[in-house]
């Protein structure tokens, strides 16, 4: 079996798992299960193939189903949409691509004007791997200054996962981190050739005691919006709503804003914050 076929072994068995019979509307049959999660039989009879096909599917060993079959165990195995993008990829990438490099990501002039016109609030972008390309003032400030590190350490995974300061900045640093995680895995599924993104995934998996773990989840995220709480070491807690935004002309990069309510004790923070590291006039 290739990378190909065993990625999406793997990712079809952690997701059956995931799916409880109530859940796909199934009756208790009395039967013992030896594993959580829905068989083989009862995802093929959901959607409506052979349990035969199914299980060659499983093992990497099926050719690629239709569009009818592919949409009937999206249905079947309850899959969201970050879990759609990503049995496709799996399923459309070729088994073996040579091609060059992708050449490094650049960040456009009249982006980096809006990061500085949105100096009230943290904002940021991040390209390919969770790649931190740019950031304004307070981004840096809250979450830890990309532009002061090595080119090759500006990424926020490697942030999450590896930084000890993370672990007590970071408010629910563990959900953040494993979410970070989901999100590489999507991208590892969208490009299983990126040399620069094997080489992350295989430092974290040596440095950080958790990755591993979450890595063979096989969960997969698209981060769009949601909540963040920080700790940070002058004005202490800190609560933000953050969107991200894919970037107009450019689909490998995404805007992440945090965003505060008016009047707030986060908005508060912030303003004393940007005042206490203002740089001072020459």
């Amino acid at each position: 079996m290739d990378d190909r076929g065993r990625e999406l072994a793997d990712f079809l068995r952690t997701r059956r798992a995931r799916v409880t019979p109530s859940q796909a509307g199934l009756p208790d049959d009395g039967r013992a299960r030896r594993v959580p999660g829905l068989r083989r039989a009862e995802v093929a009879g959901l959607a409506g193939v052979s349990i035969e096909y199914y299980t060659r599917l499983e093992q990497g060993r099926a050719q690629n189903p239709s569009p009818e079959v592919r949409e009937a165990l999206v249905r079947a195995l309850r899959l969201d949409a970050a879990e759609r993008e990503h049995f496709t990829d799996l399923l459309d990438r070729p088994a073996r691509v040579r091609r060059a490099p992708a050449g490094p990501q650049r960040v456009r002039p009249g982006l980096h004007l809006m990061l500085q016109t949105l100096e009230h609030v943290p904002a940021f972008v991040l390209g390919r791997r969770t790649d931190v390309l740019a950031s304004n003032r307070l981004a840096r400030e809250v979450l830890t200054d990309f532009e002061a590190l090595p080119a090759p350490r500006r990424n926020l995974a490697r942030y999450y996962l590896l930084d000890p300061e993370a672990r007590s900045r970071v408010g629910d640093w563990e959900r953040i981190a494993a979410e970070t995680v989901a999100v590489l895995r999507l991208e590892a599924g969208r490009d299983a050739h990126d040399r620069r993104l094997a080489d992350l995934i295989g430092e974290l998996t040596v440095k950080s005691p958790e990755f591993s773990a979450w890595w063979n989840d096989h969960r997969v995220l698209r981060r769009t919006y949601g909540a963040k709480h920080y700790r940070h070491p002058l004005v202490g807690d800190l609560s933000f709503s953050y969107e991200s935004f894919q970037v107009p002309g450019d689909t490998d990069q995404t805007l992440c804003v945090y965003n505060v309510e008016p009047g707030s004790p986060t908005a508060r923070s912030l303003q004393l914050l940007a005042g206490w590291t203002a740089p001072q006039p020459a």
